[in-house]
């Protein structure tokens, strides 16, 4: 089968993960009547569920969609399943977690505290996790340390550490907030002589912002163009001026390259960290306008918009929250505005043919230059892009890596171009697969001598839903011309591609 000969697979593979999700959901159920829910409880979630769904369908029409189309057919599904797993928290009670997991360990008597020096500093680095931002319904990556001091001669079953974090991650959340949760409720169930939590929070910027510059060769946690915050929460003997826990707690941490002044204890004077709200003025009478590209406030209230602005508030009650709670009274709106940037007729480029489309086509103009050359190959590496997942309406991101190979030699097409070509294809609800596969056809309508494209993207979907397979990245290439025919022009590409990520250019 050819490279882009995909047509009848691709029919095949989607009614094979059709078949899938529906095992999958009939699991889920199974499990549900397992764990002890009353018939009541199962009822309820069901109509929950189908309460998301209905919203979804409308987010789908506003973005000009057709609900009903292969591939988007079950994303209603997915995304209430998304939504609800991402918000089990909750539900979930710390006390049924720590409950029966607290044991007696021999020279940690009954009497004998922290002061004795008998109990010592327990920690548990990089927990890795993902939460929902309270401020934009996107997930954000969290990589948790939390260390207590254990008192009253017990300790705590150490996967319940990360299992309490979990509880409160998975719930709409600001980070602060969420070290302070960890905290107290690990404090008020173990009982220890103390705890504290540190979080390393990573949120994905807005397209708008234009500072996707990811490094394939980096884990999640050293994405370059994301937003970072550094907070932590801590509670008893920690907070003793005196105390030696702290600076332990810190320095054990640094050993993992995570570095925390003491006077940093607590980042409660960051506010909005998510992008979203960077791109706000904030009137007087309460509401906001969005800031374009060009510095211009303009505001965004259609009809339509209207409509998904409903339905992703009647989203935050099925899950359990208040649409009305301060925090949330924007969010609605700037989950909106995020999915507006994948509206599919969103775009400045008129595309005469979707499948091929001439490189004029964006006010291309070619060039001398702009474009690193090795063997007679053009080359455009590490293109960022950020996209929607159209199964899960979930973020992914990562680079394309473009090589070609033109019939007019010498001839070159500038990077800001094959750049914007990226963004056009990616700015709308994809699956990785036909992103590659559009790229290369575009590239191959000028370059037609040979094109080959490889996408490197980690999928929020991967690592915020149920699996979270963190650190998973997904790779896809498309393959045209000479390339397909030369197995030695393809490798040289292969080569030029990691000796770009081992020079960490």
């Amino acid at each position: 089968m050819g490279a882009l000969d995909a047509g009848c697979f691709e029919d095949g593979l989607q009614n094979r993960i059709g078949l899938e999700e529906e095992v999958e959901d009939m699991a889920t159920a199974e499990a549900a009547k397992v764990v002890g829910g009353s018939e009541m409880d199962s009822e309820s979630d069901a109509e929950s569920t189908r309460s998301i769904e209905d919203a979804v369908r409308v987010l789908l029409q506003g973005l000009g969609e057709d609900h009903e189309r292969e591939g988007l057919r079950r994303t209603p599904h997915r995304v209430a399943k998304a939504f609800r797993d991402g918000t089990r928290g909750y539900k979930e009670k710390v006390k049924d977690i720590v409950e029966g997991a607290l044991f007696p360990e021999a020279g940690f008597e009954t009497g004998i505290d922290h002061a004795d020096g008998a109990s010592g500093l327990v920690v548990v680095r990089d927990i890795n996790l993902f939460s929902h931002c309270e401020s934009c319904l996107l997930p954000f990556s969290i990589k948790c340390h939390i260390g207590y001091v254990p008192s009253r001669g017990r300790i705590v079953g150490l996967s319940k550490l990360s299992r309490v974090a979990d509880v409160f991650a998975k719930r709409l959340q600001d980070p602060q907030r969420l070290a302070n949760e960890i905290c107290v409720a690990l404090h008020d169930s173990v009982k220890p002589a103390g705890v504290s939590v540190a979080l390393q929070c990573w949120h994905i910027q807005f397209p708008e912002e234009r500072k996707c510059n990811f490094n394939t060769n980096s884990p999640i946690s050293d994405l370059q163009g994301w937003v970072k915050v550094l907070v932590s929460s801590s509670s008893g003997i920690f907070k003793e001026e005196k105390s030696s826990f702290l600076d332990d707690f810190f320095s054990l941490l640094r050993l993992r390259g995570v570095v925390i002044e003491k006077g940093d204890t607590t980042r409660s004077h960051v506010s909005h960290w998510c992008p979203s709200r960077s791109l706000e003025i904030h009137l007087s009478n309460g509401h906001c306008l969005q800031i374009s590209e060009n510095d211009k406030a303009s505001s965004k209230t259609t009809a339509p918009q209207t409509s998904m602005v409903a339905a992703v508030a009647s989203i935050l009650c099925c899950i359990g929250e208040d649409p009305s709670r301060k925090e949330l009274l924007g969010t609605p709106s700037r989950y909106v505005q995020w999915l507006l940037n994948f509206k599919s007729s969103n775009s400045d480029f008129q595309l005469k043919d979707h499948s091929v489309c001439n490189m004029s086509s964006y006010g291309v103009t070619l060039t001398n230059g702009n474009v690193t050359s090795t063997n007679g190959i053009q080359l455009a590496l590490n293109l960022p892009f950020c996209s929607q997942c159209e199964h899960h309406l979930l973020p992914f991101h990562g680079v394309v890596h473009i090589g070609y190979m033109s019939k007019q030699e010498g001839i070159d097409v500038e990077r800001s171009a094959l750049l914007t070509m990226v963004h056009f294809f990616a700015c709308k609800l994809q699956v990785q697969e036909r992103l590659t596969r559009q790229i290369a056809e575009a590239a191959y309508s000028i370059f037609s001598n040979g094109v080959m494209v490889v996408v490197e993207a980690y999928h929020n979907c991967m690592i915020s839903r149920g699996i979270e397979k963190v650190g998973s990245n997904t790779a896809t290439i498309a393959v045209l011309g000479q390339f397909s025919s030369d197995p030695k022009t393809k490798s040289l590409f292969f080569q030029a591609i990691a000796k770009n990520v081992d020079s960490g250019t």
